[in-house]
């Protein structure tokens, strides 16, 4: 991949389409991390959406409208709505990819969207998942995967971010089944008893 490209800007492209489009979504993942973590490089980007049928050949117009040459299938996106699961968008002309995942209606997926955060990259503004969410994200994915990189992205989340809703984080994570996991990371992060350090 050349070093001109910038995932961002496909990121801007897709969010102003969601935007205009009137779909719920929040940013999620590795372009999440680089807002409330340590960065690291990533050439994709995770979002997690509210999408109805009605939604998709209106989206999938929009996202071919992007670039000359792109990857963007409407059966794969009936399927994700069906089993509440993922579809993919490939811009031909960076390679970057966008996974997007169709949340389930459940509570949690309900506090994702309505706690979301607007940031501004590229001058447009985009919905990010919050501090908390991510975590709680990325401690499923940890819990999941047994992956060591998901537990310091955990890690460098509690650390940089200030405020952090403990509270919150210690309802979903005990639903979850990952409250140990954060409760051993906090004390590593050495956060103080108040919550809000």
């Amino acid at each position: 991949m050349e070093e001109s490209i910038d995932p961002r800007d496909v990121l801007a492209a897709v969010a102003n389409i969601l935007d205009r489009s009137g779909i719920p979504y929040a940013v999620t993942g590795g372009m999440a991390l680089h807002v409330w973590g340590r960065p690291r490089f990533t050439a994709d980007a995770d979002i997690i959406i509210a999408m109805k049928a009605a939604d998709i050949g209106v989206l999938a117009k929009a996202l071919r409208a992007i670039s000359m040459a792109n990857y963007i299938s409407e059966d794969a996106m009936h399927r994700a709505l069906a089993n509440r699961g993922e579809f993919n968008f490939i811009d031909g002309e960076t390679g970057v990819k966008v996974d997007f995942w169709v949340i389930k209606d459940g509570p949690f997926e309900k506090e994702q969207l309505n706690r979301r955060m607007r940031k501004t990259i590229k001058g447009t503004p985009v919905y990010f998942v919050s501090p908390e969410d991510l975590i709680l994200s990325k401690l499923i994915w940890h819990k999941e995967s047994e992956s060591s990189r998901q537990r310091e992205d955990v890690e460098s989340v509690v650390r940089i971010q200030k405020k952090i809703d403990w509270r919150y984080l210690a309802k979903w994570s005990k639903r979850q089944g990952t409250a140990r996991i954060l409760r051993e990371l906090k004390i590593q992060a050495k956060v103080g008893k108040s919550g809000r350090s």
